[in-house]
């Protein structure tokens, strides 16, 4: 299993130790002192999510399978980042994960289940469901979640305090936004989320789960495709044109869904701002879901 351990320059000024928000002060360490571990962290949310609370003073472990990607990230925040090759779908290798991140940094504090695959656009109509791909999706989407809050409870509990956050999507809200084993697995999140948090809230670990629109990473750009084009996951033009369909199915007019929102989302849910915040499913949408606009309002 590749180990790699690199670090992160200072990016804040060293004496400040707050922002003025108008009349709230944030400390511009948000997650000081704090241990994390993101799975699927080599690259599209995930990754934004590593750079961010690796800013705000974390240590945080990328857990992926991409290893080349991972650790290029890990060299470029050195040395508070550290690599560690985990496919979340076998239980040996979440295990490793966390008792390796015990053994280096003798605590773990925030673990966050973002891996995940979409499957095949293609299959539409449950007419053509694949089983096959099914037990794919749902072994990663939400096999990798339950084994990755299991392992970060393990870990948790003993210290009493904890936070466990999982990626899920707008299509674990509602109908129609994407395939049916991605559907079914991302409303096996939030359903997980709601029953993790109803255990551990007497360990004062807190539960909870994001649930985005579409955000332009590679994998939708990838998924949203039509077959004649070549991939291009870094293609500029294709980018503006799925952030640009986004925008247009949202109630919320003006702004722009990206990756690094997600990750904002997922550093209030960490910190300490969100005390009191566990079982609650954040639905970072700009009101898709709750706002269908079908009487001209």
């Amino acid at each position: 299993m590749p180990v790699h351990q690199s670090a992160l320059e200072e990016t804040l000024q060293p004496n400040a130790d707050h922002v003025d928000m108008g009349s709230t002060s944030l400390p511009t360490k948000r997650l000081g002192g704090k241990v994390a571990i993101v799975t699927g962290g080599a690259g599209g949310i995930g990754e934004t999510v590593v750079r961010l609370f690796a800013s705000h003073g974390a240590t945080v472990i990328i857990a992926d399978v991409l290893d080349t990607q991972g650790m290029t990230i890990a060299d470029s925040l050195s040395p508070t980042v550290t690599y560690i090759h985990c496919d979340v779908s076998k239980e040996e290798d979440v295990e490793k994960l966390v008792k390796n991140t015990i053994a280096l940094y003798d605590k773990l504090d925030i673990f966050f289940n973002n891996a995940a695959i979409l499957g095949q656009q293609k299959v539409k109509s449950i007419m053509d469901f694949d089983g096959d791909e099914f037990d794919k999706i749902m072994s990663v989407n939400v096999k990798g979640m339950a084994l990755g809050t299991k392992y970060a409870a393990r870990a948790m509990v003993p210290r009493k305090s904890g936070c466990i956050i999982s990626t899920s999507s707008v299509a674990g809200v509602l109908g129609g936004c994407g395939p049916h084993s991605y559907t079914a697995s991302k409303h096996a999140i939030v359903g997980l989320t709601k029953n993790a948090s109803s255990e551990l809230g007497k360990y004062g670990i807190r539960v909870n789960c994001i649930s985005p629109f579409g955000v332009a990473t590679s994998m939708l750009i990838n998924a949203w495709r039509d077959d004649e084009e070549e991939e291009h996951v870094d293609d500029v033009s294709r980018v503006q044109q799925v952030e640009e369909m986004v925008k247009g199915l949202a109630n919320l007019k003006g702004a722009t869904l990206k990756a690094q929102d997600v990750a904002e989302a997922a550093l209030f849910l960490a910190s300490d701002e969100s005390k009191y915040i566990s079982g609650h499913n954040l639905v970072i949408d700009g009101g898709f879901t709750t706002s269908r606009n079908c009487i001209g309002l």
